[in-house]
């Protein structure tokens, strides 16, 4: 394994599995580390243009000739897929014992690296809580995020809380048996978000003048939710449930009725997703009767 001076780990020779959008920018923020991405596997034409890009003095080769490069290998392959990368390489004999095998999973903790465990590598679950688009931004956006991390023991928590911190993110202990609930938790925030602002977006262009005879002219949509969004964002994350504001927090029944024919007239189902999401919001802010029954199917 790679000799450690205090916190800081020494020059690491790292391969990545694969050259997708998370593994090439992690690749990229630890070259900038003063690591070296020596290696990495690519499938697809995309995957190969992208490693080109971001990794220009990374030689591209089979996941096995990857790993036995490496003293850092990072898997950074979709969650379907881990488990069997997993067990190939091990099956091939590949990884050297001492080597630091990292995934990138937000699901998984190291129980999924165990067949290589059993071969003399150390374990390490390091999940950037960011979402990837695949554009530069994405590189940037590392040294903002935070990092769920699990490892078999505090020498293993000590090494992935540096590797975190030297490309500028903030590492966070996630046991274990918690990191199905952990990933739960950031779907249900980055993920379903899309699809209600994308529904905000839908309803508010149906309701926009159309007399210049095209939809929501100069992306006035945007302009107008953007910073409401950001604003209601902000004032979450430091106020929690007080920052609500709105029909449903002033026990407006009437408005709510009325909001729910209106979006019927857009998109049954769109009305139906503010009903739900109105209804828990009534729930977690103990709304009358006279609300919930509104809201009740």
């Amino acid at each position: 394994m790679a000799q450690f001076d205090g916190l800081r780990p020494a020059r690491l020779k790292v391969g990545v599995v694969s050259a997708g959008r998370v593994g090439t920018a992690l690749g990229v923020a630890l070259e900038r580390a003063e690591h070296v991405v020596v290696a990495c596997s690519a499938i697809s034409e995309e995957s190969r243009e992208r490693a080109r890009r971001r990794l220009p003095d990374t030689v591209v080769r089979p996941a096995p000739d990857v790993a036995g490069d490496s003293e850092l290998l990072l898997l950074a392959v979709p969650d379907t897929e881990l488990a069997g990368i997993v067990c190939g390489l091990a099956a091939t004999g590949a990884v050297r014992a001492g080597t630091i095998v990292v995934h990138t999973s937000g699901a998984a903790g190291i129980g999924v690296l165990a067949p290589l465990t059993e071969q003399g590598c150390l374990p390490l679950a390091i999940h950037p809580a960011m979402t990837f688009t695949g554009s530069d931004e994405d590189i940037a956006r590392l040294s903002e995020s935070c990092f769920g991390i699990t490892a078999a023991d505090e020498i293993g928590y000590t090494i992935a809380e540096a590797l975190t911190c030297e490309i500028g993110g903030e590492p966070f202990r996630v046991d274990e048996s918690a990191r199905t609930r952990y990933h739960a938790a950031l779907c249900h925030g980055g993920n379903h978000v899309v699809t209600v602002i994308d529904d905000a977006l839908t309803a508010l262009r149906a309701a926009l003048p159309t007399s210049l005879g095209i939809e929501d002219p100069d992306g006035i949509a945007e302009r107008v939710l953007g910073p409401l969004v950001a604003a209601a964002l902000a004032n979450t994350l430091r106020d929690g449930h007080a920052a609500l504001t709105g029909p449903v927090a002033r026990g407006d029944s009437a408005t709510l009725a009325r909001h729910l024919q209106a979006l019927a007239g857009v998109d049954p189902d769109l009305a139906e997703a503010y009903r739900s999401n109105a209804l828990r919001t009534a729930h977690r802010a103990g709304a009358a009767d006279d609300v919930l029954t509104v809201l009740a199917r």
